[in-house]
């Protein structure tokens, strides 16, 4: 396994922006998976795991330590259950998981990265998560020395989390996902966005209709990496919608009703209630487009903070924090960024 050093990392997010690893390695085997870990742990340095890059902030000054890049592949298939590698793009998973006609992650076509981070953020998109199917999850135990597998309910998913971004956040290295779909099982059309996309069709919407819907308004949203295009130099969702307990969401709708702005909440986990984000976001005054300096909203989704043209990390913290600020202020909600922070102190 080779090591580069003084390998800059702006060219490995979606984002475009950060200073360099002091090493960078790619792992194309769990055997290099492990290797890697010995050699920053021989040598006392820090490791940062990296997929897709699309889920990321990397600092101006960069990584410290190693950046451990997983290129895991191969897809194998048994009946409904699928054995993908963590370095398999995800939307190409999808893809094909369509044409197979196999259901359970149709809605969530267009999500860039790769299959690695799925089970860490629980990602998630128009009425689906990966929850829902993921059934195993094989990593490398940083702390036993070890390969595991981790079943379901050993994953502690919750909305947008897992335990590997929380209580266990650093301690696993994903190498495989394994999925169960259903075999010619009905696309979910649960969200509002795609149930007017196919509104007064007069047949029933297949998987690959489903699929091409969600791509369609991602896209209308910004939120499809599409080269040239501006408003995709984002690492996607910047902040989580978030949960709140059902007095303060009876506080936001009392404010909806009086100023006229209709928000749609959703239940989640443990009886907490979802409020949308950008709904926060636009009522405390920051709109589709805003601009400070290099960084900026995007011009088709409020949730997406773009590098406008040359921007830096601390220009993306400083208008994020901005925001944060200006809805905790208005709203008393703390919103929490979504990103993974690489580099800062």
């Amino acid at each position: 396994m080779k090591i580069l050093e003084n390998i800059s990392l702006a060219g490995y997010t979606t984002f475009g922006i950060g200073g360099p690893a002091r090493w960078l390695a790619d792992a194309a085997s769990e055997g290099q998976i492990a290797e890697a870990s010995d050699w920053a742990r021989e040598r006392g340095v820090p490791l940062f795991v990296l997929g897709g890059g699309s889920d990321l902030l990397v600092a101006d000054e960069g990584f410290a330590g190693l950046v451990l890049h997983v290129g895991l592949k191969g897809i194998e298939r048994d009946g409904e259950l699928f054995h993908v590698g963590a370095g398999e793009n995800w939307d190409e998973f999808v893809c094909r998981a369509v044409a197979l006609e196999c259901a359970g992650i149709e809605c969530l076509a267009g999500i860039p990265g790769t299959v690695g981070g799925t089970p860490v953020q629980n990602v998630g998109a128009y009425g689906q998560e990966v929850a829902s199917v993921i059934e195993r999850v094989r990593a490398f135990d940083l702390t036993t020395r070890e390969f595991v597998e981790l079943s379901n309910v050993e994953c502690g998913f919750k909305y947008r989390r897992s335990r590997f971004n929380s209580s266990d956040r650093g301690r696993f290295i994903v190498t495989r996902v394994d999925y169960r779909l259903r075999q010619n099982g009905v696309p979910q059309i649960a969200y509002q966005d795609l149930k007017a996309h196919f509104a007064g069709w007069a047949t029933a919407p297949t998987l690959a209709d489903v699929a091409a819907a969600v791509r369609s308004i991602r896209r209308s949203k910004g939120m499809l990496l599409v080269d040239g295009d501006p408003d995709c130099r984002s690492a996607g969702s910047f902040f989580k919608n978030p949960a709140v307990t059902e007095e303060v969401a009876e506080r936001v709708r009392e404010y909806a009703e009086s100023a006229g702005v209709p928000v749609r909440v959703f239940l989640v986990d443990d009886g907490l209630v979802k409020i949308p984000a950008a709904w926060l976001i636009e009522q405390a005054g920051f709109a589709k487009g805003y601009t400070m300096g290099a960084a900026g909203i995007s011009s088709r989704h409020t949730l997406a903070l773009i590098n406008r043209n040359g921007a830096t990390a601390k220009e993306i913290l400083a208008l994020a924090e901005k925001i944060r600020a200006a809805v905790e202020a208005r709203f008393g909600i703390r919103l929490e960024m979504e990103p993974m922070m690489v580099g800062f102190a």
